[in-house]
Parts: structure tokens; C-alpha cells; sequence
């Protein structure tokens, strides 16, 4: 499987554990504040194989506790739960980032026992999900269908959206949360203006505005967290 970034350690990418994160090109949405640009289409450069990364984890043992998957939109690779198992098989733990829209490949790693979290993207709002996943329209079916699968059967997850003032505002958040009620875990990220990002002229709210925005979730959360402020 061709890999196109490796970061060779991270303490944030992986919650509690000192881990790498392997980054997998190709995604279905186009998000206009996404700031992987590069890694949207399956054309980006390979820096590796999935024989490479093996046999950099083998050098690594004992001294990263996990390994980081993210995007792109990594459920897109059918080999991936092969690699996923080698890489438990060498005593690591496995991390998932997921735009959510693809339940049935996200339900095989989790009954399989090859994920230990999972992160998964709820964008916005079911109302404004199409306008902020750069697309015409969208059906949230599928995504309703992972944040069901993620409470139930996970063994451990969070749910995060990635704030950006032109996209959300505070019906927004009461939304997601009833969307999301009863989730174990759900942060709010600040949008970072980059060079790399799809879109221009986007901005990230006030911290006065993500300190509402998690307000508005508190009722039907369990832990509401701002994250990167």
C-alpha cells in the first residue's frame, strides 16, 4: 500500500500514547478549510510502501505505543485493515481519523478488534453539511450511521469539528449535539489559516464564540473540550 506522509512522532495525534501518524491519500469530501489539500486525490507522492512503514515500527518497538492513521479519508484503502493487523501483530496500538462516511468499512475494523480509537469529523450541522463539505449535496445517513456504530461498539472515540467562523454559528452546536447525544468525548478545533487550505478568506471564531459553541453541546455530551486554543 503506498503511504504518502509519515510524522515519526506525536504526542498530540494519539491521546495518551507516544505515537507516529501515517497519512493516506484520497478523500471523498473537499472541505474548504481542509489543510491536507495535497492528499485529497490519490495522485499525491509516495514517500512509502506498507513494507517501509513495518519495518520502521520494528526499529520503533518500545518506543512508540501507537501508530496514527489519518487522511485523506484512510477508510478508502481496502488494504488497510491488513496492514492495521501486522501493525497490532508488532505490539502497536492503532489510532483511525474518519469523516464517518463510510460505516460498513468502519464497522469491519472495529469487529475485527483492530482499531483502539477512533476520531471521527462531524463537519456541521445535517443542514449545512454539504456546504461544508464542498460539495453540492450531501446525504448524512451514512455519517448518522458511524456516530451510531462509534457509541455503541468503539472502544474508545472521540467526535471533533474543526470551527471556522464562516461555516457555524451557535444553532449549529445545539444541532451536532443532538446529533451526537450521549457521545463519550467531543472537541471543538479551532480553524488555522494556512496557505495550504482549499479556500481563502476563512477565519477562525472568537474564543467568546467556541466558549458558546461548547455551551451549546454541554447538554448531551458527556465531556465537551476546546482543543488547539
Amino acid at each position: 500500500m503506498n503511504i504518502q506522509g509519515l510524522q515519526k512522532m506525536t504526542l498530540l495525534d494519539f491521546p495518551g500514547k507516544v505515537a507516529c501518524t501515517v497519512f493516506l491519500a484520497g478523500c471523498d469530501f473537499r472541505c474548504p478549510f481542509c489543510h491536507n489539500a495535497d492528499l485529497l486525490t490519490t495522485d499525491a507522492p509516495t514517500i512509502m510502501d506498507d513494507g517501509e512503514l513495518l519495518s520502521f515500527l520494528q526499529k520503533r518497538q518500545g518506543l512508540l505505543d501507537g501508530v496514527a492513521f489519518t487522511g485523506g479519508e484512510p477508510l478508502l484503502r481496502r488494504e488497510l485493515p491488513e496492514l492495521m493487523k501486522k501493525i497490532r501483530e508488532l505490539g502497536f496500538a492503532v489510532k483511525l481519523d474518519t469523516n464517518g462516511n463510510h460505516p460498513d468499512a468502519l464497522r469491519k475494523v472495529l469487529e475485527q478488534g483492530l482499531v483502539d480509537y477512533v476520531a471521527m469529523d462531524v463537519k456541521n450541522s445535517p443542514e449545512r453539511y454539504a456546504e461544508t463539505i464542498g460539495l453540492p449535496s450531501f446525504d448524512t445517513a451514512k455519517v448518522s450511521e458511524s456516530i451510531a456504530i462509534l457509541r455503541d461498539t468503539a472502544p474508545d472515540y472521540e467526535f471533533r469539528t474543526t470551527v471556522v467562523d464562516e461555516l457555524h454559528d451557535e444553532m449549529s452546536f445545539t444541532q451536532i449535539g443532538q446529533w451526537i447525544r450521549s457521545a463519550k468525548r467531543y472537541f471543538l478545533q479551532s480553524f488555522t489559516d494556512r496557505e495550504s487550505v482549499l479556500q481563502s478568506g476563512l477565519h477562525a471564531p472568537s474564543r467568546e464564540k467556541l466558549e458558546a459553541y461548547a455551551k451549546a453541546v454541554s447538554p448531551y455530551v458527556l465531556s465537551v473540550s476546546l482543543r488547539g486554543v
